[in-house]
């Protein structure tokens, strides 16, 4: 897929699905703009890119930060000269496998905090920028619990409500000025950064609850990370230039029937 003269700047660049999206739309020819709240992380992803012949460089940007998330667009215009891609993969530092009854309101809060501002302030700057360019796309990722009830999530799957909501709404606003915005949702990736670590530190537990998450599937299997960054190419390539305002599915049918089993019905 065709990213060539095009910018891409990247919130919350890391060691799992920020930095795997970062290299992907370097690979596919953008220049690429990582960011992390620490630079050490940016420039490992951004060097790794560049090792491999192609175009990043590194930034630590607070996405909770409005000044410094505006201070590095305008950085990344004077550098490239358009905004062209946003992806916001930040961390939510959400708590899980607590019924909400016996959550804490802190616990709770926090991941719907930060998906709520860093999400506005992300595609805000950008959507500012872009519509003064009149191009440009807006991408978000959320998972399963942002398009189905989902126990035992606490906060996790209200947050991931709100970006699937701001981002239709969002695409509403934009789309007359040539912007589009959409919302990747993932059933969670097992080769991703969380499911590894819990894997080394549990393995029986984590192949059971990985077991459990493929059986709710359709396909019963999960995407792995490569798929979610063939997606992100993709919507971000002038091949989705008429996909906007919605969320791309990619939980293998989970949240159409969740536990989907077929069965053979007697006529």
């Amino acid at each position: 897929m065709n990213l060539q003269n095009k910018n891409a700047v990247i919130y919350g660049a890391g060691p799992s699905l920020g930095g795997a999206v970062s290299k992907a739309f370097a690979n596919a020819g953008a220049r690429v703009f990582v960011t992390n709240h620490k630079l050490e992380t940016a420039r490992k992803i951004a060097d790794e890119i560049n090792r491999a012949g192609e175009n990043a460089e590194a930034a630590e940007v607070d996405a909770m930060n409005e000044d410094a998330v505006n201070r590095h667009l305008d950085d990344m215009i004077r550098t490239a000269g358009t905004v062209d891609i946003s992806f916001n993969a930040i961390n939510l530092q959400d708590t899980q496998n607590i019924p909400l009854i016996n959550m804490s309101l802190t616990d709770f809060e926090r991941p719907v905090n930060i998906a709520t501002k860093a999400h506005f302030l992300t595609a805000i700057a950008a959507s500012q920028r872009m519509t003064t360019q009149k191009s440009g796309i807006i991408l978000s990722l959320t998972a399963t619990s942002g398009g189905i009830g989902y126990p035992n999530v606490g906060g996790f799957g209200p947050a991931c409500a709100f970006i699937e909501c701001f981002s239709r709404n969002l695409a509403c606003e934009l789309g007359p000025h040539n912007v589009r915005v959409v919302n990747i949702r993932s059933a969670g990736s097992p080769d991703s950064r969380p499911f590894r670590e819990a894997a080394e530190k549990n393995p029986e537990a984590m192949e059971g609850m990985l077991n459990k998450l493929k059986d709710d599937t359709m396909l019963k299997q999960l995407p792995v990370m490569e798929d979610i960054c063939n997606t992100a190419v993709f919507l971000a390539s002038e091949k989705a230039g008429k996909i906007t305002g919605v969320t791309i599915d990619l939980t293998v049918g989970t949240t159409t029937a969740l536990n989907y089993k077929p069965t053979n019905i007697a006529f």
